[in-house]
């Protein structure tokens, strides 16, 4: 696991050890079914853990009239009623016996019925054969060994950072299907970061297990804002999916509208009338199996109906479509969709630049998810680049290429460090700019005008070779409509090193025929070498 300064503070010391032991208890269940036995005991201990904290401080005041056992006591303060028979004390007592997957079904029953909230989301299957109840039993009792939800645990948010750290490995541990719920943490970051989500709605139609909004909720809380200030929706067409985005928004309190179940948003949309201020999604990558052909004439296609083949931009018209009028979008997507031409995505793509809605292109480096080595891009999308809220950019896409950021983390997996976040979100905000009013007062404080809603004014903006460049609607039609970065950012300057070329060509021309003299002497003694035992001529 990588370091604090380049995850965010995800690494608590213990993560990797519990991941470890955990994964030991697996027997003969594969990494998607024991992901919902793990998480779903790993939330069951966080509600437990509040409950249990709260429950004392009642018992301490019932000579004050306090009810240990009224639920709304715990509801008025954000936590959640748990029966008896659900508390963790009751299941760690039971954890040796043969019943123990009965015993978790029933807690998990129970918690679903007296909190309407969480009805038909915890998993309910540990009953099931494939389970071994003794391995379940050790289970419960290493999960028991850690606090997840007193007060102090929450203020670090231990159980959101075990829970984020658990989905990464599952991710990995799952190949392909892993990608489906799990975005790196530092592409999100970028994502949240750059948009700035302080205020209004903020939607993900492929919300997976609900990283996007996690980390919005954050972003706010970091710089001051009110979480209260944003208002969540999100859809997921997987059932298991869905559960875990709604246990994952539960257990950090936070309210979200995901719909009264899961649901494919391109041909059952939860949300049909909303207009987001902000969209934030990784929608899955180069989607063959989206059932394209029954929507040939959906309104949402209004800049060229995508192929059945492939749902990138089908996903692209969804966001926009979902955009309030004022509303930006970022998301992720394959970085074939910069640049493809088949299938009548050119001409979408096309249509969409002439729209000039096209805000920022960002070329991210590989090796940066867990379940496809295929690169990715950053798409942002503006409804509206003179609306007030920045400088006009009208006529105007700023390109950056980061494929050389990052800092390999083990053999296959690569971060980008919070530096590089940083780098890459401040030049947007530089670029986007302030209304000049706005720049006026802020006076070149990054901060003022961070949370105004922008970055730095945009004079504070310059190309830098080889990473940013702020091209015209001209620029991009001279290269055919293609969005890929590196073909407008150009070469990074090589710095001088001051050496005279006269001189420089001398130094290296004698290196090299020093270099070639040593190489024929070495080639002498291999072939000596072999005849002394036979084999030379």
């Amino acid at each position: 696991m990588a370091k604090d300064k380049n995850n965010g503070g995800a690494n608590l010391g213990f993560e990797a050890d519990l991941w470890r032991a955990a994964d030991a208890l697996r027997s003969n269940m594969d990494a998607a079914e024991y992901k919902h036995v793990v998480l779903g005991l790993i939330f069951l201990k966080y509600i437990s853990d509040a409950f249990e904290e709260q429950h004392a401080k009642l018992e301490a005041e019932k000579t004050q009239g306090a009810d240990p056992e009224d639920p709304d006591e715990y509801r008025a303060v954000n936590i959640f009623w748990v029966p008896k028979e659900a508390r963790w004390s009751h299941l760690k007592g039971s954890a040796k016996q043969p019943t123990i997957g009965k015993t978790v079904d029933d807690a998990m029953l129970a918690i679903e019925r007296d909190n309407s909230s969480l009805k038909g989301v915890l998993p309910k299957d540990y009953a099931h054969p494939r389970l071994d109840k003794q391995r379940l039993g050790q289970l419960i009792d290493l999960i028991g060994n850690i606090g997840l939800g007193d007060r102090e645990n929450r203020s670090k948010d231990i159980l959101g950072r075990v829970y984020e750290y658990f989905l990464s490995q599952f991710a990995s541990a799952e190949g392909k299907k892993g990608g489906q719920f799990y975005t790196p943490r530092c592409v999100v970051r970028i994502l949240v970061e750059m948009l700035a989500p302080y205020k209004g709605r903020v939607y993900d139609p492929c919300c997976g297990s609900g990283g996007m909004f996690v980390q919005s909720e954050k972003f706010i809380e970091e710089h001051g804002g009110r979480v209260g200030d944003i208002a969540i929706y999100g859809q997921e067409s997987n059932h298991t999916t869905w559960r875990l985005a709604k246990m994952n928004l539960a257990i950090r309190g936070i309210d979200s509208n995901l719909g009264k179940e899961h649901a494919d948003s391109f041909h059952r949309d939860l949300h049909p009338d909303l207009k987001a201020d902000f969209v934030l999604a990784n929608p899955p990558f180069n989607d063959s199996d989206w059932r394209g052909e029954l929507l040939k004439d959906d309104k949402r296609w209004k800049y060229g109906t995508p192929p059945a083949s492939n749902a990138n931009y089908a996903w692209v018209q969804h966001f926009i479509y979902h955009l309030a009028p004022n509303g930006i979008a970022g998301f992720v997507l394959a970085n074939g969709s910069m640049s493809s031409n088949q299938s009548g995505e050119g001409e979408i793509r096309k249509s969409i630049i002439e729209a000039d809605i096209v805000d920022c292109m960002v070329a991210l480096p590989g090796q940066l998810f867990y379940s496809t080595q295929i690169p990715v891009c950053l798409w942002f999308i503006s409804r509206d680049k003179k609306n007030g809220r920045f400088r006009d950019r009208r006529g105007e896409t700023l390109f950056i290429d980061a494929c050389k950021m990052g800092t390999l983390i083990d053999r296959v997996h690569r971060e980008l460090t919070d530096e590089d976040i940083l780098k890459i979100a401040e030049t947007y905000h530089a670029w986007r700019g302030l209304p000049a009013e706005a720049s006026a007062q802020a006076g070149g404080d990054t901060a003022k005008s961070r949370h105004s809603g922008g970055g730095r004014n945009p004079e504070r903006y310059q190309d830098i070779p080889g990473f940013c460049k702020s091209a015209k609607l001209d620029d991009i039609r001279g290269h055919n409509h293609i969005l890929t970065p590196g073909r407008y950012v150009g070469a990074a300057e090589v710095e001088d090193d001051g050496e005279p070329f006269e001189d420089k060509m001398s130094r290296l021309t004698a290196e090299l025929k020093k270099q070639m003299e040593e190489g024929a002497i070495l080639d002498k003694q291999i072939w000596q070498n072999l005849k002394e035992i036979g084999y030379g001529k």
